[in-house]
């Protein structure tokens, strides 16, 4: 990623990487950076209910 800004995708990426080993606030955290740069509402709430906040309580 050097020399330019990290865009959805890499958010994502990073996201899927920190949920794969263990990170769930880091995947949260990255999620909510990626759906920030989607216009989509529909995508918004896909990408944030894929990485739900670990420190709520449904």
């Amino acid at each position: 990623m050097a020399g330019r800004e990290p865009d959805r995708s890499d958010f994502l990426d990073a996201a899927r990487e920190m949920a794969d080993t263990g990170r769930p606030e880091l995947a949260r955290w990255l999620a909510e950076e990626a759906a920030q740069q989607t216009t989509d509402p529909d995508e918004v709430a896909y990408i944030l209910a894929s990485y739900p906040d670990p420190t709520t309580k449904e």
